[in-house]
């Protein structure tokens, strides 16, 4: 007899006691199932949150935080680190010493020292130098602290954007707002806990990475949000979609990711299902967000917005109302200061658009009592070289020594810290890598950097790699 007609007449002579003792468990399995399908039974096993608020490692100083990332990085020479000595050796070629080992984006580095194109005042109590170009930064400068002795290891600008936002110049790591709401999670649950707008002449040279979730759940990443009426694309229900179908919609397509994450078990289906849910309760949170005509008449003047039309202001005042919501962390690009020429005409269009605002965000942040826990940060990618570019109307980048503003969020206000040298080449004074200032700003949020880490690829990562120390001097 062939085998396979062996097994054919064994099944024909199965007994009732064979199909008892070996399919019971199959059986039971079945039944099992069937109860874990009752609908009390999913309850009890919807995800949970991956954004819902979590402990710090410690007692914050800070619980949200507003980066303005000023891409394409605005000249410190000309904005707040004052260089006498490169005014008087202006024409000149720089040391030789100087030069060792440089390597710069465009020119050569031997190119001829530019002399500032600005004059600075001294403001505030302590006589703390600023330029012309930012009268309304100087009405706040005491509540500011200016860390101008900043560096970093990147050249270009969408390697040296997303280390100083991702703590690698390489594409796929989280961003900071990404690790600070997976540390953190949101306090918000109609909006999301990572916001980003972008103003200025295009989005940063970085794209998605200053933002990206990287290997972190997808829930993470910062959802863009747009200035004008329509916050975000495709949130509105189309045509012939009313609120019930939507709802039936929904509930039919939760049910199957639930289903699907129970055999499963993938983290990202929970994401997805949280981002649907989120999707839903935004469908009424963000037109109200974004409908600034109900700020009062001296709210709008104060920050030089205008409801409805796109622009740095109406951002500034929209990352207010945005952390007053309970959201984490909220990005603000302005892509705009990349001046290898026009350096002059350049820096007066840009400092016109958001001098006024951003001075304007710490000044309301603080009379709503909101600035003591929120942290603000001024700054862009790197500095631009005291070499000229572009006839004598020009800088190249540089990432040797440049300066960003901090404030609120446990920063000592007043404070001026760092320096670069004569020229402004080189931080020589309290010098802070971009690894420090970003393991300062966890601190602030009550997370240690070291400790704040996730396991991807068989190893451990975390924002500021292997790197960074918090910088002590900043506290207040």
């Amino acid at each position: 007899m062939f085998a396979s007609e062996l097994h054919a007449e064994q099944h024909r002579h199965a007994t009732r006691r064979w199909f008892l003792k070996d399919c019971g468990v199959g059986l039971g399995a079945i039944a099992l199932n069937a109860l874990l399908a009752e609908p009390g039974r999913a309850a009890e096993q919807a995800p949970a949150d991956p954004t819902a608020p979590k402990k710090p490692h410690f007692a914050p100083k800070a619980k949200r935080v507003i980066y303005l990332f000023m891409g394409g990085a605005p000249s410190h020479l000309e904005l707040f680190d004052n260089k006498p000595q490169l005014a008087k050796f202006n024409g000149t070629l720089p040391p030789p010493e100087l030069l060792k080992g440089y390597r710069a984006a465009f020119i050569n580095p031997n190119s001829k020292l530019l002399g500032p194109k600005f004059k600075f005042n001294k403001v505030g109590r302590n006589g703390t130098e600023l330029s012309e170009l930012l009268p309304h930064l100087a009405g706040v400068v005491d509540d500011i602290a200016l860390v101008k002795g900043m560096a970093t290891d990147a050249f270009n600008h969408a390697p040296a954007q997303i280390m100083a936002l991702s703590g690698s110049q390489q594409f796929g790591r989280p961003s900071m707002g990404a690790w600070v709401t997976y540390g953190l999670g949101s306090e918000s649950k109609d909006l999301p806990g990572f916001v980003v707008f972008s103003s200025g002449d295009k989005g940063p040279s970085g794209g998605n990475a200053c933002w990206g979730a990287g290997f972190l759940p997808t829930a993470h990443a910062g959802t863009v949000f747009r200035s004008g009426s329509d916050p975000v694309l495709f949130l509105g229900n189309p045509a012939g979609v009313d609120a019930r179908m939507q709802k039936d919609s929904l509930d039919a397509i939760k049910e199957l990711n639930r289903k699907r994450l129970g055999v499963m078990g993938d983290p990202e289906i929970a994401a997805r299902i949280s981002a649907y849910e989120m999707a839903g309760r935004m469908q009424a949170s963000a037109p109200e967000l974004m409908d600034l005509s109900k700020e009062t008449k001296e709210t709008l003047e104060l920050y030089g917005a205008e409801p409805g039309k796109p622009s740095f202001a109406n951002n500034c005042l929209l990352a207010r109302r945005l952390v007053e919501r309970g959201v984490r962390f909220v990005e603000l690009f302005h892509e705009a200061w990349d001046h290898h020429g026009g350096l002059v005409g350049g820096l007066k269009a840009q400092c016109k658009k958001t001098d006024q605002a951003s001075a304007a965000l710490v000044k309301d942040l603080k009379q709503r009592g909101l600035l003591d826990d929120t942290l603000v940060i001024w700054g862009g990618e790197f500095g631009r070289t005291p070499m000229v570019q572009g006839g004598d109307d020009g800088r190249d980048h540089h990432p040797n020594g440049y300066t960003v503003w901090m404030a609120g969020g446990g920063v000592k206000p007043g404070l001026v810290m760092g320096a670069t040298d004569e020229l402004g080449f080189n931080a020589v004074e309290d010098r802070v890598h971009v690894h420090d200032l970003n393991a300062t700003v966890l601190h602030l949020l009550g997370l240690d950097h070291e400790k704040l880490t996730f396991r991807s690829q068989g190893r451990d990562f975390r924002l500021t790699d292997v790197h960074g120390h918090v910088v002590e001097k900043m506290l207040a």
